[in-house]
């Protein structure tokens, strides 16, 4: 398990910046085409923190994975899912693990924190989705409680598919 999971901070952003570089050809070779060169980047990131949106798992003391917890702001596609887009939820973006720190549960501890935050702030609904391709994802999402919401597109994706998953809080 991570030794810690925090808010990002700009002295974050080498790191992050780092990992993204070593995730995105691996996805690509994959067939994930749904980060590229352009997208996540460095201004997302920074966006991210200013908004306390970004947080980082650290193993053995370095930042070894990230994601950014929000809450609703989604684009009109997502009505395409099977939930109800007028729920507040606290909604999981650009989660990414180091490929050399995986198997240590980062990404799953980021989604704690996730359901954490979701607790603090009185929400009852998490929402994630990702690419069709994203295979680790698929597994990782209903093994931690998330249901399938269905698949969706996005305009400013074109050409990919999305599945969406939901966990309801009790």
């Amino acid at each position: 398990m991570p030794s810690t999971v925090r808010l990002a901070t700009v002295s974050d952003l080498p790191a992050i910046l780092a990992i993204l570089g070593r995730v995105v050809p691996l996805m690509n070779a994959a067939g994930n085409q749904q980060w590229s060169a352009d997208y996540p980047n460095e201004e997302v990131f920074r966006r991210d923190i200013e908004q306390q949106h970004l947080w980082v798992a650290e193993l053995n003391g370095t930042v070894a994975a990230f994601a950014a917890l929000t809450h609703n702001h989604q684009d009109p596609e997502y009505a395409q899912a099977d939930w109800d887009a007028n729920e507040p939820a606290l909604v999981t973006h650009r989660l990414a693990v180091d490929p050399a720190a995986q198997g240590h549960g980062l990404a799953a501890a980021l989604l704690e924190q996730a359901e954490h935050l979701a607790h603090q702030q009185n929400l009852r609904v998490l929402r994630v989705d990702t690419n069709s391709e994203n295979a680790a994802t698929q597994r990782l999402f209903p093994k931690l409680g998330y249901r399938f919401a269905g698949e969706i597109t996005l305009a400013f994706r074109p050409g990919l598919r999305f599945f969406c998953y939901e966990k309801r809080l009790g």
